[in-house]
């Protein structure tokens, strides 16, 4: 069958769409991407207002008739930190469903963490040993850890790389005490959370995913993406220290000139860095391995495990009945 997944997240909304059925891998058919920074739409109360809510439903709409366009026989549509932690969420909620007949699966952050998790042991299998899987979103990072396929520990902390590149970083480039009060905010804040994990032993293959550690890991040397899917990537944490400094002096321009950076994600990359260095050196992390799945798979996924694996006509299933 061919699934469609609807990602509202802190920065884009994106629609992927696969060709997939029970026991497969799911195959990428069509990405139908909006830069919405919905994160950055929030206003001094923490809502989403008329302007930014008008956009989501228009980028909406449009995601749907993508998927009709594309043949999608079902829509997997969820949203992340930028609409969980509006404080109108459920006035955005109620009009999204209104105006566009979705109807939003809003995930929470542990949530977030088991379906990411879920995807990385997918694709590395069970060969891989125990698990710690990190993803940084534009609204939060996520951390799980574990030996199968739901993790033995997973949390989600308000550290995205948009997130703190609103709250935190407004010069270009970034005035040098901001940087350094940015990185002791998300170092003591991963701290709280470290002996969560490290009770639990330490980790067999650490694996980083989303598009902040795929930029990371290319600006370092790794391989571009044209090479494919099945090329081993991996992010040093020397790389990441050596990269940090050149990141925090250089304008957002300057940053969409790197190989492999998006011109939309160019302003977060510091913040994303920052997050990235601070949880590999407090968890202890010398290299990780990028992977290509992350939460929008992990949702694929799940759906699958619940289909039926028997026929799939009409007049079979109405005998199976």
């Amino acid at each position: 069958m061919r699934l469609g997944v609807l990602d509202v997240g802190s920065n884009t909304v994106h629609l992927l769409v696969v060709d997939a059925h029970p026991g497969a891998r799911p195959l990428p058919a069509h990405s139908h991407k909006a830069q919405l920074r919905l994160a950055e739409l929030l206003d001094e109360d923490g809502a989403i207002g008329p302007h930014g809510v008008d956009r989501l439903v228009a980028t909406l709409t449009d995601a749907l008739q993508a998927a009709e366009d594309k043949g999608c026989e079902d829509v997997l549509p969820f949203a992340t930190s930028a609409v969980r932690e509006a404080s109108n969420a459920d006035q955005v909620l109620a009009r999204v469903r209104d105006e566009t007949g979705i109807d939003l699966a809003v995930l929470s952050g542990a949530e977030e963490a088991r379906l990411t998790f879920l995807a990385a042991r997918r694709w590395f299998g069970w060969s891989a040993g125990r698990l710690l899987v990190l993803d940084i979103g534009g609204g939060s990072l996520e951390i799980a850890y574990g030996m199968d396929e739901e993790p033995d520990a997973a949390v989600s902390l308000p550290l995205g790389a948009g997130r703190l590149t609103a709250g935190w970083l407004p010069g270009d480039p970034p005035d040098p005490a901001d940087v350094r009060a940015l990185r002791r905010h998300v170092r003591a804040r991963i701290a709280r959370s470290v002996g969560e994990f490290t009770r639990l032993g330490r980790p067999d293959h650490v694996v980083g995913t989303s598009k902040t550690f795929r930029q990371l890991a290319r600006i370092a040397g790794a391989a571009r993406s044209t090479e494919g899917l099945y090329v081993q990537r991996a992010l040093t944490r020397k790389a990441l220290e050596e990269w940090v400094p050149k990141l925090a002096a250089m304008t957002v321009e300057q940053r969409g000139a790197l190989p492999g950076v998006s011109e939309g994600r160019a302003a977060q990359l510091l913040a994303g860095a920052l997050v990235a260095e601070g949880a590999m050196d407090l968890f202890g992390v010398d290299e990780l391995e990028i992977c290509p799945w992350a939460l929008r798979e992990g949702v694929i996924l799940r759906r699958l495990d619940h289909l039926p694996s028997g026929p799939t006509e009409p007049t079979e299933r109405a005998a199976l009945r």
